[in-house]
């Protein structure tokens, strides 16, 4: 039990070096598939565009879940999903939502003074770790700088496209 706990903590670790590269690597980088879908959320910050991931994701987990049942592989991969909620779920509230807590206020700020004034830099969402490792996060008083800048950005109102996923759907199998 103690074992798969800290398999499943590694995942989630181990999501924060993901998130890095898709976002930092794949997302800026170099052009890539991801970074089309990328530049529409830096035009519009209420287009998720991690939003297309979500069923594979799903499915090579109850896939997974169901071939090989709790092996370590499969509870690591757990970890890495987890990881990717809450990513999602923290990058929705730093554009959609007031910070609750002082972490929560520096990511936002963080986030924000990426989207704002530093898009080559500041790739991690939910952690500075990678961006201090692979030197895209500026020195420190260029990013206190950046931060306060990123405070500012007032929280986005209306929906993002996920509403409008969702309703456009929602028609379509009223139709149907």
């Amino acid at each position: 039990m103690l074992l798969d706990a800290l398999i499943f903590i590694a995942g989630v670790f181990a999501w924060t070096i993901v998130e890095y590269v898709i976002h930092g690597v794949l997302g800026h980088a170099h052009r890539t598939f991801v970074t089309g879908l990328h530049e529409v959320h830096h035009r519009d910050p209420r287009a998720v565009f991690a939003l297309g991931a979500w069923i594979p994701t799903a499915v090579v987990l109850i896939g997974a879940l169901a071939w090989f049942g709790w092996a370590p592989g499969v509870i690591f991969y757990g970890g890495i999903v987890c990881g990717f909620t809450i990513y999602e779920y923290l990058h929705y509230r730093i554009h959609f939502a007031r910070p609750s807590c002082a972490a929560e206020e520096r990511l936002r700020a963080r986030h924000l003074a990426h989207h704002t004034r530093e898009p080559d830099a500041i790739f991690g969402v939910t952690t500075r770790l990678w961006d201090v490792m692979f030197g895209t996060e500026p020195e420190p008083a260029r990013m206190r700088e950046l931060a306060a800048a990123g405070a500012r950005v007032p929280v986005l109102t209306g929906h993002s496209n996920l509403g409008r996923i969702y309703r456009s759907m929602r028609s379509r199998i009223a139709a149907s």
